[in-house]
């Protein structure tokens, strides 16, 4: 079952992000990701809603199953790979999310 991590961050101050972004895409498809979406936060919208500030940035990967993501992340060939990410960005967010066909097994189960 497929698996979106939805990541949301402000960057930093420095180029550790651009270092990692020339890198990660390889990484990502070695375990069968694909990015499915970058975004930039749009300023200009009229309503911006939440419990949780705005971050400058997006990205949505969508991973083939929750394994093919635990291989990225704890993949050895990365180890100074994350790092980048993690110092490049401020205010990071990261959720993990399983594919479902439509929201009726949300509706159902509510708690």
């Amino acid at each position: 079952m497929s698996l979106y991590a939805l990541n949301l961050f402000d960057l930093a101050g420095n180029d550790d992000y651009k270092a990692y972004s020339r890198r990660s895409l390889a990484a990502v498809q070695k375990y069968g990701g694909s990015v499915v979406a970058l975004g930039k936060l749009d300023e200009d919208a009229p309503v911006l809603v939440g419990d949780t500030a705005p971050r400058q940035a997006l990205v949505l990967v969508e991973w083939p199953s929750r394994e093919a993501f635990q291989g990225f992340l704890d993949d050895p060939d990365h180890a100074e790979l994350h790092p980048l990410r993690e110092n490049g960005t401020r205010n990071y967010l990261w959720w993990a999310y399983e594919r479902i066909e439509d929201l009726r097994p949300l509706l159902t189960h509510r708690s």
